[in-house]
């Protein structure tokens, strides 16, 4: 099932940079109006500013910090609001390092904003959605999602983050097919290294300044927007924007469900040897 493309209100996480800017250049440019939420005033007033000009669009500023509660409370209030037909939770930060010497308190943040965040939005959002008979909900992931145990260097020290973006993942299938059969569409964008300030900051602060790329650069904030809004026309549920084999999804969910064959009560043959081995000694 496709989304219902006309034109409300989007609200936007994270809007102040990067992919989230652009979602809402993108959605300003097909007609929504815009909810935007990002720490930085100046950024959020500056962009929602420019949008009015150039696109007419009605555009409200949330200054917010999603790791605090007051914060989170009053962008949830305003996800579940009867205006609301697309949550763009795209506001994360990476937390970068390796495990044993990252500050654990930093950790914590990453583990709120990339899973709690989210997770407390969609759930604002999705019962009014279906009362109304109409919503989307978009979460952006990464493609860290999937690296695994794929050793650091190009890849960053990443076991949070990681499991954060892997946590979206298996949220936003899990919910796509909860939902099927209703008029709601979900999706999970998975965007490999692009282009935009994230690896600047490891998200214990803002970037200060004004918009800037890191110097590994990667794909354009605009084709990964481009790419996931040509999914939702599409129906997908799961958007690798760079993913030329679109069937790589599907081996993935028949690699599960091999995986979830491992379900039944008897033991698997390896594991009743080394049972019986060690019981013997």
């Amino acid at each position: 099932m496709t989304w219902d493309q006309t034109p409300g209100t989007a609200l936007v996480t994270g809007a102040s940079s990067g992919i989230g800017a652009e979602y809402a250049r993108q959605l300003a440019e097909r007609g929504w109006d815009l909810a935007l939420v990002a720490r930085r005033a100046e950024r959020l007033t500056a962009l929602a500013d420019r949008l009015r000009e150039h696109t007419g669009a009605a555009v409200e500023t949330l200054v917010a910090d999603l790791a605090r509660p007051a914060d989170l409370a009053r962008v949830e209030a305003r996800a579940a609001a009867d205006d609301v037909t697309l949550l763009v939770n795209n506001a994360g930060i990476n937390g970068y390092g390796p495990f044993a010497e990252a500050d654990p308190a930093l950790l914590t943040k990453v583990l709120h904003v990339n899973v709690v965040v989210p997770t407390v939005l969609a759930r604002a959002a999705v019962p009014g959605m279906l009362t109304r008979g109409r919503g989307t909900v978009v979460n952006v992931a990464s493609l860290l999602a999937f690296a695994g145990d794929l050793p650091p260097g190009p890849l960053p020290h990443r076991a949070v983050y990681a499991g954060t973006k892997g946590f979206l993942v298996t949220f936003t299938r899990t919910l796509a097919a909860e939902l099927a059969g209703t008029p709601l569409h979900v999706q999970v964008v998975c965007p490999g290294l692009t282009a935009t300030e994230f690896h600047l900051t490891s998200g214990d602060a803002p970037v200060p300044g004004g918009e800037r790329v890191h110097d590994d650069g990667g794909m354009a904030a605009s084709d990964v927007v481009t790419a996931s809004l040509a999914a939702l026309d599409s129906g997908e549920a799961v958007c690798v924007p760079g993913l030329r084999e679109a069937e790589a999804v599907d081996r993935l969910a028949a690699a599960e469900l091999a995986l979830r064959e491992g379900s039944g009560r008897s033991l698997a043959p390896r594991y009743r040897t080394v049972a019986s081995s060690d019981i013997g000694g």
